[in-house]
């Protein structure tokens, strides 16, 4: 059974790896055994740390991920340092908050190009590696909002339903070429994108008192899920968004 879900000898490469949810997933794949590049705007040296730590292998590729035409070298760059490609994590992404009648055209394209033009040709670019060494895993994080609208975060709203259907064409496209193309679907999580929510004394009250689990998430919630998802473990699972989300679908 370890076995199913060991990923020794199984190269990772995470975006938006330096904090939250990207971190914890990046050194939960480490932790069973992958060697992962790290890839984001930021130098991610408590991620590098945390993961030296627990024994494992990665190496920080810097990008700015807004815009998508660096998703060849990143990709080239995981390969050049590690030898192949079997695990991407399309994690990083951004959010505005404003009503929609104020949204501006930047906030739009903005969250646009990073939340979903970057990761699909970063998918692409991880993909066509992929089909050369037999296949692969890819797992893009979506949201809750890829399911509910939400208010106040169309642009996200719609890059995270972007991505959610994403998810399911490139896994028809691809599923017959050893490639699972999965989705998470992360509820509220402690983290940099929630922190307005969380010091809003109702709006906390408000989404504890809608989650089963009667607390946020914490990123380390994420590591059983990522892992799964990554392993041999969901060899037969292609185009599925999972949640995980304290029972908030649920409800």
């Amino acid at each position: 059974m370890r076995q199913l879900f060991d990923l020794q000898g199984r190269v990772a490469a995470v975006t938006g790896a330096n904090t939250g949810l990207g971190q914890a997933m990046a050194v939960a794949l480490a932790g069973a055994g992958a060697k992962v590049s790290l890839i984001g705007r930021s130098a991610p040296a408590e991620t590098e740390e945390m993961i030296e730590r627990a024994g494992g292998q990665s190496a920080a590729i810097m990008a700015d991920l807004s815009r998508s035409d660096c998703a060849e070298r990143v990709v080239a760059e995981t390969v050049s340092r590690f030898g192949s490609i079997d695990i991407l994590v399309n994690n990083a992404g951004i959010i505005r908050r404003t009503e929609a009648l104020d949204f501006t055209e930047k906030d739009w394209d903005d969250v646009l190009d990073t939340n979903l033009k970057t990761p699909f040709f970063l998918a692409k670019a991880a993909a066509a590696r992929m089909v050369e060494s037999g296949g692969g895993k890819i797992i893009n994080v979506a949201s809750l909002l890829s399911i509910q609208g939400g208010i106040r975060v169309a642009s996200y709203t719609a890059s995270k339903s972007g991505l959610a259907g994403l998810t399911r064409l490139l896994a028809n496209e691809w599923a017959a070429k050893g490639i699972n193309v999965n989705a998470i679907v992360p509820g509220y999580f402690a983290t940099n994108n929630t922190e307005a929510l969380r010091n809003d004394a109702d709006r906390n009250r408000e989404i504890l008192s809608r989650i089963p689990a009667a607390r946020w998430g914490d990123p380390s919630d994420l590591a059983g899920t990522v892992i799964f998802l990554a392993s041999s473990a969901s060899n037969y699972v292609h185009g599925a968004l999972l949640p995980v989300d304290g029972g908030w679908l649920a409800r």
